[in-house]
């Protein structure tokens, strides 16, 4: 990303290149962002599908959270909700094709949680 628009001297144009990553970047922090909502899908990734399954992986979530996490996941197209009617009545959440974009971002933000641990520990050192 730049940082000044030194060269061609045409500041509105760094300005409106501003405005789309940083519009880009709100949106990924409004499907995605927060404290839970990736952590989620890594759980659900590895096989967890039930609210409970979820739940007992995420460490900390609290049921509510975790309730309107999903609500909005769903909305964002990253996950269903199925029900299984019977008795007792069963649901489970699936990831669909969608969450699969998610990947890199994931894959990213490991190596660099990794990485600032590392370096944390080290200096505390």
């Amino acid at each position: 990303m730049k940082k000044s628009n030194e060269n061609n001297g045409d500041s509105k144009a760094f300005t409106d290149e501003c405005s789309t990553i940083l519009m880009a970047v709100s949106d990924a922090l409004y499907a995605i962002g927060g404290k839970w909502k990736l952590m989620i899908i890594i759980s659900m990734a590895r096989g967890n599908k039930r609210f409970t399954e979820i739940q007992r992986q995420v460490n900390g979530i609290s049921a509510r959270v975790l309730s309107s996490e999903l609500k909005e996941l769903e909305l964002n197209g990253f996950i269903i909700k199925k029900v299984a009617v019977g008795y007792p009545v069963t649901i489970e959440y699936e990831l669909l094709p969608y969450s699969q974009t998610l990947e890199e971002v994931v894959g990213a933000m490991t190596k660099w949680g990794m990485q600032h641990r590392e370096k944390i520990k080290s200096e505390r050192q």
